[in-house]
């Protein structure tokens, strides 16, 4: 398939999701060499990104999680180099990645989304305040993926605790109010929302264990809800997608309370790519093989 040229898988980087990025990115290489596609592997991290231009790359595709290479930063520098690459611009990637501002996009559109409070580290918080205020929270670093930093609060000093270890990550926290219930993910490939996917794990919430290192989390694909609950979902997606400018392909996630009320959680530009990652899953559940959706995307790149 000589339509797309040569093309360069970035994978790996700098960043704290690197060994995520590592596999995304091997998964995604076999999947374009097994679709004819002329592909190699690219790691920024140990490599001259200007090396693009003497490899003779024609288009990139961006298998960086986190930041350097989810958050508009290598977008910018392959736009600058002239080199057309996959998923969003450097808005939207920049928007999605940044939790906090995220969620006033959301508030801002009425989009339905959990309360919330911003915790900079150079400000002091109120951990008492909070909790008063919210109950029980998640504490999440804002410019963090793959729930990197993340962890739950049942009172002030678990709060202390949390802030404390997610400002290694961020200087800024979001502070979000507990939802119990069940946990969603829709994956946007182009225009189209791709089937729910529902997420249930016994470790409380779906963390970086969950979805990396045990084999208890389970998935439901497609998710065991209504089909007005399904498409009020993937319209809450698509709206969400488009609010922060993301565009090609990614992934939103919710959550739905005991109530059935749903709440958007947050958008995910560059999502996992293994074999056994949501993105594919639902992909999988629509009729489109890995390599079909690695091609797909390659084919909306900017």
């Amino acid at each position: 398939m000589n339509t797309f040229g040569k093309v360069a898988v970035l994978l790996g980087g700098s960043s704290a999701e690197r060994e995520v990025s590592l596999k995304s990115g091997e998964a995604v290489l076999n999947g374009l060499l097994s679709a004819g596609v002329d592909a190699i592997a690219f790691d920024p991290a140990e490599r001259n990104l200007w090396e693009l231009k003497s490899l003779s790359v024609e288009r990139v595709f961006i298998a960086l999680h986190g930041r350097g290479g989810e958050d508009g930063t290598i977008q910018g520098a392959l736009e600058y180099m002239g080199i057309p690459y996959t998923g969003s611009g450097v808005l939207g990637s920049a928007l999605a990645m940044d939790k906090v501002r995220c969620k006033h996009l959301f508030k801002s559109a009425k989009l339905s989304t959990a309360a919330y409070a911003v915790v900079d580290a150079n400000a002091g918080f109120d951990a008492d305040a909070i909790m008063k205020e919210f109950g029980k929270v998640m504490v999440k670093p804002s410019h963090e993926g793959s729930s990197i930093g993340m962890a739950q609060a049942n009172n002030a000093l678990e709060l202390t605790t949390a802030l404390t270890n997610a400002f290694k990550f961020d200087e800024q926290v979001l502070v979000e109010q507990w939802i119990t219930g069940r946990e969603f993910t829709v994956a946007m490939l182009g225009d189209e929302a791709l089937p729910v996917i529902e997420m249930k794990t016994p470790r409380g919430f779906y963390d970086y264990e969950a979805k990396y290192q045990v084999n208890s989390t389970q998935y439901f694909c497609p998710a065991d809800i209504s089909q007005a609950h399904t498409a009020q979902l993937q319209i809450m997606a698509k709206h969400a997608f488009e609010l922060v400018g993301a565009n090609g392909w990614g992934r939103v996630d919710a959550m739905q309370d005991e109530n059935g009320h749903f709440y958007l959680l947050e958008v995910n530009t560059v999502p996992g790519m293994t074999q056994k990652s949501l993105v594919p899953m639902a992909a999988k559940a629509q009729g489109i093989t890995f390599e079909q959706l690695v091609v797909r995307i390659l084919e909306q790149t900017l």
